[in-house]
């Protein structure tokens, strides 16, 4: 016998002296494979017990990062009771696996906090100061020559107003005054991209997927240009716009106009993918959701209608004014909507129980509002500018910052993303402003990059391509994607079966069906059937109409055919493929 045999039977040995000496029956080998582990151990069982006594509380650090794991949890996590719910152990393993990939995931973005570099900041009064009343100028001596350069005047006093957009990561901004003035430009580094004179009245613009292509709401119909300037496209399907939005993940362009109607166009493909009619009439407040892509569109009899490309009535309806919807903005979350109207309110309504929370009131009704990333709320009305902090969560009894434009009509403001910068244009031209804590200090690269390079832009354009949503993925909850149902096969066709009868008796009910079983007692002129067809107007088509027209052609044209001489040439070996094609 080896050495390691020796060994290992002192080793059994040993286990079963210890067992025998606990005073247990066991005397052979089976008897001691019947023993329990813990009979087995007894070492073991009071290292557990004591591990077991011994809670480990968290320290400051872990619960600091379970804190912040909150925000990064995209949607509920998902219900498992026990095994029972896999039906095999490769399943199981696999939702295990799913489960510790998702909490990793959660867990390494609370942790990357750590890395951030830049901090969000406000600007803060003391003790009888007002943040309000702190003009641009003080804050230009006490920023830093970068912060200084974003505060600047255009002087557009020809075109105007002027209306404006900036790109997904805040590095361009494009302007369209009413008269026909278009420009693009790097307003960071004051780099013109393009300029035209369209002689011909701008409504709206908007960027595209990036700094590329931009769309143009023209006087009939909508235009598509490149960064150089070059007509790309002409939308004729959206009718004399006045409103643009643009869903990035869907690549879809969505208008409203005069006709009243809302129109959605695959800019990729170039087919219209939904249009739809709301009836209020002509409408000029359109905003998209970044949270989940739905369109708000604002009417003239204070309604806000709520919108998806596949489905042809509204998602909901808000009743948010007593008269005219004049603007409305919608915050990064998705759960707050601010809207103004004709009576000179300003109202914000949480979207998820579509209850008003609190409202301002100006002294002119808002032409425009606008979120920031952090939750500042801006309007503009009249000659004024006004922003609020934490107005979307409490009522704020003081503005955060004010400005006045004398002699000029504030049209369009729009925050710009990732920087404390707010611009809006006016009568006279375009206008930037500091607004300390507006935007958010640290991106995301993989959504957004501030710096991207030509090379990081190509490249994020073919994988958004790729990652292209469907435009039935549009909807109020967008966690409804990754959603199991429980319901068998079986169980679903049986559930589609009993709707489906109970559609058909309800409108069977309705008169919307034509009734088939007619009894015909005559064959006279005033029998029951003739009857029934001279009641029955002739601009109604039933299925069964249908099919006795397709019937009566498919007759007339086999008479037509045997009353036909077959000539010369369509006889013999080829005389087959004459016969189907007459019957084409």
């Amino acid at each position: 016998m080896t050495g390691l045999g020796k060994l290992a039977d002192r080793e059994t040995d040993a286990a079963l002296g210890g067992a025998f000496a606990k005073g247990s029956t066991a005397h052979t080998i089976d008897d001691v494979a019947a023993l329990s582990d813990d009979e087995k151990h007894p070492r073991a069982l009071s290292d557990s017990k004591t591990k077991k006594d011994k809670v480990i509380k968290p320290d400051a650090v872990t619960l600091d990062i379970q804190k912040r794991s909150e925000k990064y949890q995209r949607g509920p996590a998902p219900k498992q009771k026990g095994k029972e719910k896999a039906r095999s152990k490769t399943a199981q393993a696999k939702l295990t696996h799913a489960r510790n990939q998702r909490d990793a995931a959660v867990l390494e973005a609370a942790r990357s906090e750590a890395l951030l570099t830049e901090e969000s900041g406000f600007m803060e009064a003391e003790h009888m100061e007002r943040t309000y009343k702190v003009t641009q100028k003080d804050l230009a001596s006490h920023v830093d020559i970068s912060s200084a350069a974003k505060i600047f005047d255009l002087s557009l006093p020809d075109f105007g107003p002027y209306s404006l957009s900036y790109t997904r990561n805040g590095r361009h901004m494009l302007i369209g005054g009413r008269k026909g003035h278009i420009a693009c430009m790097n307003w960071r580094s004051g780099k013109l991209g393009c300029e035209l004179h369209l002689r011909e009245t701008v409504r709206d613009v908007c960027w595209l997927h990036n700094d590329q292509l931009f769309a143009v709401a023209q006087k009939k119909h909508a235009f598509i240009y490149d960064h150089t300037g070059a007509e790309v496209h002409c939308l004729q399907k959206h009718i004399e716009p006045t409103a643009l939005g643009f869903l990035p993940y869907h690549f879809l362009l969505a208008s409203t106009g005069m006709t009243g109607r809302l129109v959605y166009q695959d800019i990729t493909e170039g087919k219209v993918v939904g249009e739809h009619k709301p009836g209020y009439g002509p409408s000029h407040v359109l905003e998209v959701s970044p949270y989940n892509a739905v369109v708000h569109m604002g009417h003239a009899n204070g309604i806000v209608t709520l919108w998806s490309p596949q489905q042809s009535l509204p998602l909901a309806k808000m009743l948010c004014h007593k008269g005219p919807v004049q603007a409305m903005a919608i915050d990064s979350t998705g759960k707050h909507v601010a809207t103004s109207g004709l009576d000179g309110r300003v109202k914000v309504w949480d979207i998820r129980m579509f209850r008003a929370l609190h409202e301002y009131t100006t002294l002119r009704p808002a032409q425009s509002l606008d979120i920031s990333q952090r939750g500042l709320l801006a309007a503009g009305w009249g000659p004024n500018v006004t922003v609020w902090k934490d107005a979307l969560t409490t009522q704020a009894t003081d503005p955060y910052m004010r400005r006045q434009l004398p002699g000029s009509t504030i049209s369009d403001l729009r925050f710009v993303p990732y920087d404390d910068v707010l611009g809006y244009g006016h009568s006279q031209g375009i206008s930037s402003i500091v607004v300390p804590g507006a935007g958010e200090p640290n991106f995301d690269a993989f959504v957004a990059n501030p710096f991207e390079t030509r090379k990081q832009r190509q490249e994020s354009e073919v994988k958004s391509l790729l990652d292209k949503l469907a435009p039935d993925t549009v909807q109020l909850d967008p966690m409804f994607i990754g959603r199991i149902d429980p319901r068998s096969h079986s169980q679903r066709q049986h559930n589609r079966l009993v709707d489906a009868r109970d559609e058909y008796s309800k409108n069977k009910a309705d008169g919307k069906y034509v009734d088939n079983n007619v009894k015909n007692k005559m064959k006279g002129r005033n029998s029951t059937a003739k009857r029934f067809n001279r009641k029955r107007q002739s601009n109604v088509v039933d299925l069964k109409k249908v099919l006795e027209m397709e019937k009566l052609e498919r007759e007339m044209r086999e008479t037509e055919t045997k009353r036909r001489k077959v000539p010369e040439q369509e006889q013999g070996a080829l005389s087959k493929f004459y016969a189907e094609k007459r019957n084409e």
